[in-house]
C-alpha cells in the first residue's frame, strides 16, 4: 500500500471516530440505565411490643431494616438507590407519616414525586425468640419477653422475619413482592446476647449495620433475613420497567453563558441531559372552551445540564443562541 494511500485510509477512519464520538451515547447503543428505586422504612407495628421489651425503648427496627436493606442493595448493584435525604426531604413536604408505610398508594406517589421506578415497602413479621412461653417480664402474650440483657429460664434462638412489596410509582400496582425469614444459628437467654455488646441505639433509632448488632443472636438473624429478601428482590428485577420521562418546563434566567430552568430533578433532569430550547410563534386554541390546544414553535437550540438540583438546573449552550426568559425546554430521558 502506498504512503498515500494510508493516509487517506487515516484520515478517512479519523473522520469516523469523530462522527461517531459525536453521537449520543443513547444513539450508540449504551446500555439502559439500571432500575431506580426508593426504599421505605419498614412497618414494624406488628411487632413493637416485642421489639420495645427487648431495647427497653420504642426503637424504630423497621428504618433499622431498610437502611441495612439498602447497604445490601447498594453492594448488589442491581437497582439504583435513591439517595435518603432525599427520601426524608420529600416525606416531610407530604407530611408523610409513620402509618403511610405500607400503603402503596402513598408510597407510589412519593416515588413519582422522586422519579423512581418503584418504589420498595415493607413490613416485618417477626422479631423476636423461637420459644413461644411466658417468660420472665416483657409484653406477655405467648412471647418470651427478654428486655435488655434479660434473662430466661432457657437459651433460645432469635427469628425475624420481613415482607416487602415493590410498587409501580405510576399505577400503584404492586410489581412483585419477597420475603426474607431468618433464625440465628446460636441461642442466648438473651436477643442482645450471643456474643455481642451492642448499644447501638438512641432516640428511637438504631444502627442494625453495625458489627457489634450483627454479633448478637437478633443480629444474626436480622441479617440472614435481609439477605435473603434481597436474593428475592434481585431475582424479580425485570419486573420493574426503567420509566421513560418527557421533561417539559421553562428557561427562567438567562445569565451570561448560563441558561437557567425552572425544573429540576424532580422532574426527570439529571447532570449531562440534552434539553432541546423551543420559542412559541404562535398558539392555536379551542373556539369552543378557548383553552390551548397546540403551540407552534421553532427550535431554537439546545442545552445541557451541568448542575441539578430538585426544582431547578443550570445549563450551558450546546447549539444556538439568543435563548430568552419564557422559551419552551424539553427532552425525553431516563
Amino acid at each position: 500500500m502506498t504512503p498515500k494511500r494510508q493516509l487517506s485510509l487515516l484520515a478517512l477512519f479519523l473522520a469516523i471516530a469523530s462522527a461517531v464520538a459525536s453521537i449520543p451515547l443513547s444513539a450508540q447503543g449504551a446500555p439502559p440505565r439500571r432500575p431506580r428505586i426508593a426504599v421505605l422504612d419498614f412497618d414494624y407495628g406488628t411487632v413493637q411490643s416485642y421489639s420495645s421489651a427487648m431495647f427497653g425503648s420504642n426503637v424504630d427496627v423497621g428504618k433499622g431494616i431498610a437502611d441495612l436493606l439498602v447497604t445490601d442493595l447498594v453492594k448488589d448493584g442491581t437497582f439504583s438507590i435513591i439517595e435518603r435525604k432525599a427520601l426524608d426531604k420529600i416525606m416531610t413536604e407530604q407530611n408523610f407519616s409513620n402509618s403511610n408505610r405500607a400503603d402503596p398508594t402513598s408510597a407510589a406517589k412519593l416515588g413519582k414525586l422522586l422519579g423512581v421506578d418503584a418504589i420498595l415497602i415493607g413490613s416485618i413479621t417477626e422479631f423476636g425468640n423461637e420459644t413461644k412461653k411466658t417468660g420472665l417480664g416483657g409484653a406477655g402474650g405467648n412471647w418470651g419477653g427478654f428486655g435488655l440483657g434479660g434473662l430466661s429460664h432457657s437459651n433460645s434462638k432469635a427469628n425475624v422475619g420481613i415482607d416487602a412489596r415493590l410498587v409501580n410509582v405510576d399505577t400503584g400496582e404492586i410489581l412483585a413482592v419477597a420475603e426474607g425469614k431468618g433464625q440465628s444459628s446460636r441461642s442466648s437467654t438473651s436477643m442482645t446476647g450471643g456474643g455481642g455488646n451492642w448499644h447501638g441505639f438512641g432516640a428511637g433509632n438504631a444502627d442494625f449495620g453495625s458489627s457489634d448488632f450483627q454479633n448478637t443472636i437478633i443480629g444474626e438473624a436480622t441479617k440472614t433475613a435481609v439477605d435473603a429478601l434481597v436474593k428475592d428482590l434481585v431475582s424479580d428485577s425485570g419486573k420493574v420497567s426503567v420509566r421513560t420521562i418527557t421533561v417539559e418546563g421553562l428557561v427562567a434566567a438567562v445569565d451570561g453563558g448560563q441558561i437557567i430552568l425552572n425544573v429540576g430533578a424532580r422532574a426527570g433532569v439529571k447532570v449531562g441531559d440534552e434539553l432541546q430550547v423551543l420559542r412559541v410563534g404562535r398558539e392555536i386554541k379551542d373556539p369552543a372552551t378557548g383553552a390551548v390546544i397546540r403551540r407552534l414553535t421553532t427550535a431554537i437550540g439546545t442545552v445541557r445540564a451541568t448542575d441539578v438540583d430538585d426544582s431547578s438546573a443550570v445549563c450551558t449552550p450546546v447549539a444556538g443562541t439568543d435563548f430568552k426568559v419564557g422559551d419552551m425546554v424539553k427532552t425525553v430521558t431516563q
